[in-house]
Parts: C-alpha cells; structure tokens; sequence
C-alpha cells in the first residue's frame, strides 16, 4: 500500500510506500490541530498531505 502526495516541485503526484510515511499533528496559534502525512523525497525533499483524524487515527494503528 502507498500514499500519494503532490510534488509541488516537479508538478506530478508521487506515490511512497506506507512503511516510509509518518503522521504528525500541527497544532495552530488558534489552538486548532490539523493532522498530516509526512514523507521525505528520494532528494530529500519533504512531503505533506493533511487528512482527517479518522485517516490519522487508522494509520497509528
């Protein structure tokens, strides 16, 4: 299974396997926490992709 992302550098959606994906949580001033998927590139390159809590939760499990 894999994960798409968008690849604003090089304008194409790419897809990385899900062993190589973390989520995190970006907590906001407002005190609103937004939930994303994390990847790096093979350049090294970061990649986001916000979801909802529910894809967030599923994926820790």
């Amino acid at each position: 299974m894999s994960i798409e992302f968008y690849d604003v550098k090089t304008r194409k959606k790419v897809k990385i396997p899900k062993d190589k994906v973390q989520v995190v949580e970006f907590k906001q001033k407002n005190g609103q926490v937004r939930y994303a998927y994390t990847a790096k590139t093979d350049d090294g390159r970061k990649l986001t992709r916000f979801c909802k809590k529910s894809d967030y939760d599923a994926f820790k499990k």
